[in-house]
């Protein structure tokens, strides 16, 4: 047997490496040294077999093991591959195709957001099949104190430019030039609190009449928040609860951006 194999369309590759791929998968969800036998089981193979595997990728830098508790783990091989990869990311393009899914799934337009030289900044936009009067388009900086997209970022985003501009809008508000914003610093934590607890934000009609909208944070590898997805629709059609399919789907697929991008569920805040 030579070890190489076919796929389905007929493209030759090495069986030997597929077979070995999974210890490393486990060693990189596992997220800390293993022993030899935790390593094979998790990886459904037997020791003795994984032990082969792991003297190879030992050699090639992808594993390391420690001399001492004979534990593996990544080596700095797999490492550099990482790094790279990470840097080869475009968040937005690795977002696009989720996004599009939701909003087939939900049925209702959709967003996402990058935070921009003004502030909250819609760089992708996919409209309902329903008309829905929404006068939002890509490019759009949306406010930070009153639109589902600006309340993601005062709640997940953590720059002391927006930290600034949040000072800004709080003053301007207090003035009462805004009456459908939080006027104080209390005001404005009861939403970001509520916020953080359902890992999204919510507002309700609040940027326009009668249109509800939740979005969720986007976390890269470093557990920074790269963009925000968002849903948004008729308070009909969207009613303004946490645990809906609806706001349930946009947390997964904002889950499902963040994993693609590297992040394993601690996010900077969480770090400090």
């Amino acid at each position: 047997m030579s070890g190489e194999d076919k796929d389905e369309d007929g493209r030759q590759g090495i069986q030997s490496i597929e077979v070995g791929v999974p210890l490393l998968r486990v060693l990189a969800d596992h997220g800390a040294p293993m022993m030899l036998r935790d390593l094979a089981r998790e990886a459904g193979m037997p020791a003795a077999k994984a032990h082969r595997y792991l003297v190879s990728f030992v050699r090639t830098g992808l594993v390391t093991q420690d001399p001492t508790s004979g534990r593996y783990d990544l080596g700095h091989f797999a490492l550099d591959l990482g790094l790279a990869s990470l840097a080869r990311l475009d968040a937005v393009r690795v977002a696009t195709p989720v996004l599009d899914a939701l909003g087939e799934e939900i049925g209702e337009t959709v967003a996402l957001a990058v935070w921009g030289n003004m502030g909250p900044t819609i760089v992708r936009w996919v409209e309902s099949r329903r008309p829905v009067t929404v006068n939002l388009r890509t490019g759009a900086v949306m406010p930070l104190l009153h639109s589902a997209i600006g309340l993601c970022f005062v709640a997940f985003f953590d720059s002391p430019v927006l930290e600034r501009q949040v000072v800004q809008e709080l003053l301007i508000n207090a003035r009462g030039e805004d009456t459908r914003a939080p006027m104080t610093r209390a005001q404005l934590d009861v939403l970001t609190t509520d916020a953080r607890e359902h890992g999204m934000s919510r507002v309700v009609g609040s940027v326009i009449p009668g249109i509800n909208a939740f979005c969720a944070p986007v976390f890269n590898h470093d557990g920074k928040m790269a963009l925000a997805i968002t849903g948004l629709g008729p308070a009909g059609l969207l009613p303004p609860n946490w645990n809906g399919p609806i706001p349930k789907a946009i947390l997964a697929a904002a889950h499902s951006i963040s994993r693609r991008l590297g992040w394993r569920g601690v996010t900077a805040r969480d770090a400090k």
